[in-house]
């Protein structure tokens, strides 16, 4: 596999890309946007490893304009850790959103799934979609910036199906969340979550088949640190496993965190 790592910092470059090869991967560099423009047609990577504070353009731009051109795996990795930048990235098109510092093996682990995720939408259609003029308008284009008003702490909704209309309503599978309302509806069936489990549901949901790890839902749903607080996590996913009523609809990967199953809501 390719992977394209668009990273101005020569250390953390270098470091990145080290690691990634000794995990058997290739890897390409680029050290500013404009080259990695040049590059996505050139080397024609699997997945492009995606900084947001590059020298020439800002990487959400360069994010916008893969998308116009490619249906590349993107996964930004950056060192900006607030919500709306986590919102922005993934409404514009990125697959993932990785916070530097990070663990190595957690990236790799995000870069197999977004993968995976990525080649089965396109072995469902018979082939991958062709984004860019005349082609039909993907709902992470229509989607940023959201529209008002916005659930705090509402997860990450980016590659999730938006209704149509704009209506925020996100689509996964048999589940069905409606992030304005407030409402869950599981194969047509309403169902009531407390505030936390709707949350949490609209995080996992709002990128299925993604590795949430725990330290990321707690920031994003509770709003602080997970350290010593597991056993609340444990609660809520229980809970929110039994009231769904999917079995396997929320899988557990062992000393990381928590995914929604793309095929327990298919």
């Amino acid at each position: 596999m390719l992977l394209l790592v668009v990273e101005d910092d020569d250390r953390v470059a270098g470091a990145l890309a080290g690691s990634l090869r000794r995990h058997g991967f290739d890897v390409v560099r680029a050290r500013t946007g404009t080259l990695a423009l040049d590059m996505l047609n050139s080397a024609q990577p699997d997945l492009v490893l995606l900084d947001l504070g590059l020298p020439d353009r800002d990487g959400f731009d360069i994010c916008t304009r893969i998308r116009l051109i490619s249906t590349v795996p993107i996964i930004m990795v950056t060192a900006r850790a607030e919500q709306a930048d986590r919102l922005r990235g993934l409404y514009t098109g990125a697959d993932d959103y990785v916070v530097k510092p990070f663990d190595v093996l957690e990236l790799i682990a995000r870069i197999h799934v977004v993968t995976r995720r990525s080649h089965q939408r396109g072995d469902a259609s018979g082939s991958r979609p062709e984004p860019g003029p005349g082609g039909p308008r993907p709902a992470w284009a229509r989607a940023w910036p959201p529209p008002a008003p916005v659930p705090t702490r509402p997860g990450q909704h980016g590659p999730g199906t938006l209704g149509s209309d704009g209506d925020q309503v996100l689509s996964v599978g048999r589940i069905s969340i409606d992030l304005r309302a407030r409402e869950v509806t599981v194969a047509g069936r309403e169902t009531a979550l407390t505030r936390k489990e709707f949350n949490l549901l609209a995080q996992l949901a709002g990128a299925p088949g993604v590795v949430f790890r725990r330290e990321q839902i707690f920031a994003e749903v509770w709003g602080y640190s997970s350290e010593g607080a597991s056993h609340t996590l444990e609660v809520h996913i229980a809970s929110l496993r039994a009231k769904l009523g999917l079995p396997g609809v929320i899988e557990t990967v062992r000393g990381i965190g928590y995914r929604l199953s793309t095929k327990a809501v298919g």
